[in-house]
């Protein structure tokens, strides 16, 4: 299952927006309003939503300033979320995400409106930054 959010322009430069992002402490700024649940450890940070079970992100790739790829940490759920990060002016740059995951059927139809709704809260939220 692929989702991916509309490109938006951040009010930072790319390089001070891909610092923000690794450092997983501001990522509490992105998520929605119904965050019960968000903790930072090391290189991963443990979030839940209500009505949702926790999830563990790690970093599993960056790539400086254009692309950071966090990944599920649990075995059981395979997936990867990427934050796509393109220049457009010194003061500014252009993010997507990208979600990837492998998911059965049933489990894909269940989960894809609200993983949808989440991934465009986090850009919604870095536009707003």
């Amino acid at each position: 299952m692929n989702l991916e959010t509309k490109k938006s322009v951040i009010n930072k430069s790319q390089k001070e927006f891909f610092e923000f992002l690794l450092d997983l402490k501001n990522f509490k700024e992105l998520m929605p309003e119904n965050t019960q649940k968000f903790e930072v450890d090391g290189d991963s940070f443990l979030f839940s939503l209500k009505g949702m079970p926790e999830i563990r992100l790690v970093i599993k790739e960056k790539q400086e300033f254009d692309k950071i790829i966090l990944g599920a940490a649990s075995s059981k759920l395979n997936f990867s979320l990427t934050v796509l990060i393109k220049e457009v002016s010194e003061n500014s740059c252009e993010s997507q995400l990208l979600f990837n995951g492998d998911f059965n059927p049933m489990m894909a139809m269940m989960v894809k409106s609200p993983l949808q709704k989440f991934i465009n809260t986090l850009t919604e939220n870095a536009s707003n930054l």
